[in-house]
């Protein structure tokens, strides 16, 4: 998912810079947690860093010091939903290659479906948050199961307790993963199976190569 969006996105694509922004912040909190055991490493790395403006060295910048902004509320719970669904699904797949699958997630209304359209809004997307976490090349987020579900289709069934506001607020949802083999062409840019052809680059990719050219 990192690779996809440092590699595949646009150069100034808010995906790309986000993650870009993330890796920066768990770089210089590493770095300033080993400081005063390994000095001089700590201090080479803090010298080179491409984006630093100043020359004073890790010592002299102070102690860790994480934003507020990182704290967003049921951020950690959507994340850790999504990553129990992400389990159920490639435990269902016996080590396959999860980019030939699309996963369909079915949860009811309420608090957990909300969680996760925080993290995709649309209903299919091969571009979204959720689907970058559970590493398919395609994700549908629904409320009920589809009519149209193969009946051989391998439904895993599971749950996951919600706790938010230091445990306020408790619910356990449940959800199904279901995990059918895409239909598409692998993408020869990104790799993801999101392609009319296997020698045309899927929709995300061509609109960020028409953007590249016309810069």
């Amino acid at each position: 998912s990192l690779s996809c969006r440092l590699y595949c996105e646009e150069e100034k694509d808010p995906k790309r810079r986000s993650c870009q922004t993330v890796l920066a912040e768990a770089l210089d909190i590493v770095v300033r947690s080993f400081a005063p055991i390994l000095p001089h490493l700590a201090e080479e790395v803090f010298q080179h860093l491409p984006y630093k403006k100043d020359s004073e060295g890790v010592f002299r910048t102070g102690w860790i010091n994480a934003s507020s902004a990182w704290k967003k509320p049921g951020i950690e719970e959507a994340i850790e939903g999504a990553c129990a669904m992400r389990d159920s699904f490639l435990g269902s797949i016996s080590g396959k290659n999860a980019l030939e699958y699309e996963v369909v997630i079915v949860i009811e209304p309420g608090l957990l479906f909300e969680l996760m359209e925080a993290l995709q809004a649309e209903e299919t997307s091969s571009v979204s948050q959720l689907n970058e976490i559970m590493m398919a090349s395609q994700t549908t987020l629904l409320s009920e199961l589809p009519k149209e579900t193969p009946a051989d289709a391998n439904i895993i069934k599971g749950t996951f307790l919600i706790n938010l506001e230091g445990g306020d607020i408790r619910e356990e949802s449940s959800y199904k993963v279901i995990a059918l083999p895409i239909a598409k062409a692998k993408c020869p840019r990104c790799r993801r199976y999101t392609s009319d052809s296997s020698s045309t680059p899927c929709p995300r990719c061509l609109k960020v190569i028409a953007g590249k050219g016309s810069t």
